[in-house]
């Protein structure tokens, strides 16, 4: 849970066809009882979860079936790298308790680590630390100089930016060099996975609530999980959501996000949802039509009026019938609902 909240935090990509990333999480909590593993890790090309570890099982794994062309000498260096992460990262969750002065509670220190690759060629690294959810430090990948984030992380920046340690250098090394050729291998191995383009499904619904009425878009099926969606009036001016966007997995392994406003209506503005996806050619952009939810209504009003008027010509048929027959319309049956079937006595529609 923790890995997938910091994924949220740090994750960022934009609508880019061709771009590639690999990243390591890294999550440690302080103390048992949390129902989480003291420390775990995963790795991900893309939104592909390639590898996974942790304090249980102390063993690196494949996730993506297509992770097992690498050989079970690749696994066993990655399970030894994995123990020595876990000592590092258990260190690091006392240490930054110990100077926020916590002796006690649930506690958690987080990394993001890795690499992009970019459609034209660039490359970038990634180096973000967190504790309790909140940015620690991070690298600043164009000095190689490690930036704290919290007045706690200085003793930290301090020592790794030393001149006879100079961390950034050496991750500066690995991320422009060996994490990058990790990644384009990993490419290779998953591309019918990583690549495939499956275009968004697009619904757009509206509630009025008193003088404002609440705009939803609803983007599914998509993948990959970037995406750009937004609501537009008059097809030209972004209309700003106070919620924050949230791109969701499915089971069939696409993704799905929706984007609300809240707007007040005039006769004279048009409201449409755009959508920007590398499935598709050109983005999309849905009309929002206001009528469709007056017409809902419409048939549903005048669907109950037709039953109503259905019931009051039978009713007047029966009592016709009756006084044809020489029944009062008071002697009319009822007919009362059958307890044994599970059906109430009160009164229904």
């Amino acid at each position: 849970m923790m890995s997938s909240l910091f994924l949220l935090i740090l994750g960022v990509s934009g609508v880019c066809s061709d771009s590639h990333t690999l990243r390591y999480y890294y999550t440690a909590v302080s103390g048992k009882g949390s129902g989480l593993p003291e420390y775990s890790s995963v790795g991900y090309v893309d939104d592909q979860q390639i590898a996974h570890y942790n304090s249980d099982s102390r063993v690196t794994r494949p996730v993506a079936q297509w992770m097992n062309n690498e050989g079970s000498e690749y696994w066993e260096g990655e399970t030894q790298k994995g123990k020595g992460r876990e000592a590092v990262f258990r260190h690091n969750v006392r240490t930054a308790m110990s100077r926020f002065n916590q002796t006690g509670g649930l506690h958690s220190y987080q990394g993001m680590y890795g690499c992009e690759l970019g459609d034209d060629g660039s490359t970038t690294g990634y180096d973000q630390d967190g504790y309790d959810g909140r940015d620690f430090l991070h690298l600043d990948t164009k000095s190689w100089i490690y930036i704290p984030i919290m007045h706690e992380a200085q003793i930290s920046t301090q020592r790794w930016n030393s001149p006879d340690v100079r961390v950034g250098e050496i991750h500066r090394i690995y991320l422009q060099n060996t994490c990058i050729e990790s990644l384009k291998r990993f490419i290779t191995y998953g591309r019918e996975d990583l690549e495939k383009r499956v275009r968004p499904q697009v619904k757009v619904t509206g509630h009025r609530s008193g003088e404002v009425t609440k705009l939803h878009c609803q983007v599914y099926g998509f993948h990959p999980r970037a995406v750009d969606v937004k609501w537009m009036r008059n097809g030209r001016d972004e209309v700003p959501s106070d919620e924050a966007k949230k791109i969701l997995p499915h089971p069939d392994g696409t993704y799905q996000t929706r984007v609300s406003v809240e707007v007040f209506l005039r006769d004279e503005d048009t409201y449409s949802c755009y959508v920007d996806h590398s499935s598709l050619e050109e983005p999309l952009t849905v009309l929002w039509d206001p009528n469709e939810n007056r017409t809902s209504h419409i048939g549903i009003i005048g669907g109950v009026v037709a039953v109503l008027l259905v019931l009051a010509i039978a009713v007047i048929g029966i009592i016709l019938y009756r006084r044809r027959s020489g029944k009062s319309p008071g002697n009319v049956d009822i007919p009362t609902p059958n307890k044994e079937d599970g059906s109430s006595d009160s009164s229904a529609i």
